[in-house]
C-alpha cells in the first residue's frame, strides 16, 4: 500500500492529491520528477489560456522538503444524477464546445476515459461543478506544438470518441 498523506483527496497510479486549503489542492511528485511536473504545469497553463475547462494552475511548490507539488484550484464536484436531462444536455453542449476550442488551439487532454486496466471510475477526470464541466489531470495531455500534427490529430480523434462515450454515460445515469 502506498504512503497515506494528511488531507489526501485521491491517489492515482503515479501521484497523490492533497487538500491544501478550501481553495487549493496539491498534486505530489517525488523523486526526479522535474520534467513531469514542469510539463504538466506548462500544459495546464496553456489550456487555462484558452478557456476554463481545465482545472486552474496556481503555482509549483515544495511539499515538506520531500518532494514537489503542483498546486491547482480545488474543485467540488456535483453528482450528475441530481440534475434534469435538459440541463445535462446544455452542460454537454458547452463541454463539447470548450473541448473543441482546446483542440483548435492545440491541446488534447487524452484522458477523458481511463484505460480499462487503470483503477477508478471510467470518467474520473471529468468533474461537474457549479461552473459546468471541468477536466483534471493533464499528465498525459498533449500540445500539438510538441507532438506534431499527425499524432495530435490521432489524439483528438480518440478524445472525440471518448467524449461520445462520456455523453452516453452522463445521460444514462
Amino acid at each position: 500500500m502506498s504512503k497515506r498523506y494528511p488531507r489526501t483527496l485521491s491517489s492515482g497510479a503515479n501521484n497523490t492529491v492533497i487538500a491544501i486549503s478550501e481553495t487549493e489542492v496539491g498534486k505530489l511528485f517525488f523523486g526526479d520528477t522535474r520534467s513531469d511536473i514542469g510539463s504538466e504545469a506548462e500544459k495546464m497553463r496553456f489550456a487555462n489560456g484558452v478557456n476554463g475547462l481545465v482545472v486552474k494552475f496556481v503555482r509549483l511548490d515544495v511539499f515538506d522538503n520531500e518532494g514537489e507539488m503542483l498546486v491547482m484550484e480545488r474543485l467540488y464536484p456535483f453528482d450528475y444524477r441530481a440534475y434534469e436531462h435538459e440541463r445535462r444536455l446544455l452542460w454537454l453542449d458547452v463541454f463539447e464546445d470548450e473541448l473543441k476550442q482546446l483542440h483548435r488551439a492545440g491541446f488534447a487532454h487524452r484522458d477523458l476515459q481511463r484505460p480499462s486496466n487503470m483503477p477508478g471510475e471510467a470518467f474520473d477526470n471529468v468533474f461537474l461543478t457549479q461552473n459546468g464541466f471541468r477536466l483534471i489531470d493533464v499528465g498525459i495531455s498533449a500540445l500539438k506544438q510538441q507532438v506534431g500534427e499527425q499524432l495530435f490529430d490521432r489524439f483528438v480523434q480518440q478524445e472525440l470518441e471518448e467524449f461520445e462515450k462520456f455523453r452516453t454515460y452522463f445521460l444514462s445515469r
